[in-house]
């Protein structure tokens, strides 16, 4: 997941839609004329060297100076090509950034800023395709020249040898000479364009190296089906960061939560709560240490069966463009009964009622046809419908009024009793009736005790509950 943190999304729409057109259209049809192209120039110069034999005198020349215009046309065109493909990524990516936040930009009357901006970045990248053009005609005068030489030689030593060959022969030589311009300058273009051409698959294979995520499936220490049985969690020793070379997001992380148990996990903005969630998910791997659950090291065992297994309603809420039923049941493993009944309890029913096409209620994409607050309510009927043995809760009710995260943290409460609940809370007033709270600090455990015993110690807890409001 880190390459998508770091890799802008216009850079990969870029790879996956104009190199590939590159690699699958441009270069087939590029061999196809160059080999075309380069078999009727050498067969010209073999005519017209067998009319005129003289002319072989000439071919080194002309040839050695046709390498060398090339090789020099070529090392700025690939480079021109290579500064083209990376200046069209941000055209890509600021049209996708637009279209998703379409409706913001309306309201708040930016379009003008935008269009600017949308046509900067169109002109950067047009200023590297002149300058493409350019070179070509460049390439374009000099592979005139070469050919004007051919047609030059040519009729002089038709000339010259006027008593020793047939006007039959001369008149091929010369009409040859004349076909050969435009074939050599093809043949020259060609074969430029393909080195060009080329920076698209270097582009692509850079992307087939790429490393990847662990197995989805590793069988000889797949867990049981009904893996986990009791739902608890033991950090040990553990330790991670995002990418290599970054600092150290949690560190020496110890902490056991029992089968059952209610724990929230407080702290500063950058302290590593949500580091905790990405960590169970293997989202981010263990640089030390290892996270076990119900004796089971996840470390060992596939992504698949990890995440299947575990459940978790997130701070940024995601829903697929489709039916809201595929989006509860995307595998279609429950009733239509389950189904309402999960939106009854994630109190979503009477809104889905409400809707003209009910459960087949169509989406829109990022599920922008439904608020922020109703988006984490179909996330937490979606996670009631699992009954996962460890449910995680990253500040999953921000978005939510008072209200109505008091009557979602009810329900978790009642329908999660036998499951192993970790909440990283947004509102500390959600947590105070949890089992125990776990205090982070600088990516390490600082305080981890229930909740009464954090408010009797002059501690972190305390001070951050005291400016809430709650002591």
């Amino acid at each position: 997941m880190s390459f998508f943190d770091t890799t802008p999304i216009g850079r990969i729409v870029n790879r996956f839609s104009k190199d590939v057109d590159t690699v699958d259209v441009n270069i087939p049809v590029t061999v196809q004329v160059w080999m075309s192209t380069s078999a009727s120039v050498i067969a010209t110069v073999i005519v017209i060297s067998y009319s005129t034999p003289i002319f072989l005198s000439v071919v080194l020349p002309l040839g050695v100076l046709y390498y060398f215009v090339q090789r020099f046309y070529i090392c700025s065109a690939r480079q021109l090509k290579r500064i083209t493909l990376i200046s069209r990524s941000p055209i890509y990516a600021h049209f996708s950034e637009t279209v998703t936040g379409i409706s913001s930009i309306r309201g708040y009357g930016q379009q003008d800023r935008f269009v600017q901006y949308s046509d900067y970045l169109v002109d950067e990248n047009q200023k590297v395709c002149y300058l493409s053009i350019v070179c070509g005609r460049w390439l374009g005068v000099c592979l005139d020249f070469i050919a004007s030489c051919i047609v030059l030689f040519a009729g002089v030593f038709a000339v010259l040898q006027r008593d020793s060959i047939s006007a039959g022969l001369a008149g091929l030589s010369i009409s040859y000479t004349l076909r050969v311009t435009g074939e050599l300058i093809m043949m020259a273009r060609m074969t430029s364009d393909m080195e060009a051409y080329i920076v698209a698959v270097e582009r692509i294979n850079e992307y087939t190296e790429l490393q990847e995520e662990a197995p989805a499936v590793v069988h000889e220490t797949r867990p049981s089906l009904d893996w986990p049985q009791h739902g608890c969690v033991d950090f040990r020793n553990y330790a991670t960061q995002y990418r290599p070379g970054l600092p150290l997001v949690l560190k020496d992380l110890n902490c056991h939560i029992s089968a059952g148990e209610k724990v929230g996990i407080v702290g500063r903005t950058g302290v590593g709560k949500s580091s905790m969630t990405l960590a169970l998910f293997r989202i981010i791997e263990a640089t030390a240490g290892s996270i076990v659950i119900d004796d089971q090291v996840i470390g060992q065992i596939g992504l698949h069966d990890l995440r299947s297994k575990l459940t978790i309603i997130p701070q940024d809420p995601v829903l697929f463009t489709g039916p809201l039923r595929m989006n509860l049941d995307p595998f279609d493993r429950y009733t239509d009964e389950e189904v309402w009944r999960s939106l009854e309890h994630a109190y979503l029913k009477d809104y889905v009622m409400s809707l003209p096409s009910g459960l087949q209620y169509d989406c829109a994409e990022g599920g922008d046809n439904f608020s922020v607050g109703q988006r984490q309510l179909v996330c937490l009927a979606r996670a009631l419908l699992r009954k996962s043995k460890v449910l995680v809760l990253d500040e999953a009710t921000a978005a939510v009024d008072l209200k109505t995260d008091d009557l979602i943290q009810a329900t978790i409460r009642a329908e999660f009793v036998d499951s192993t609940v970790i909440t990283i809370a947004h509102r500390l007033n959600t947590i105070m009736d949890y089992d125990r709270v776990l205090v982070l600090d600088n990516g390490a455990v600082q305080e981890f005790d229930t909740p009464e015993a954090l408010l009797k110690d002059n501690g972190i807890f305390y001070g951050m509950a005291k400016d809430a409001g709650l002591v």
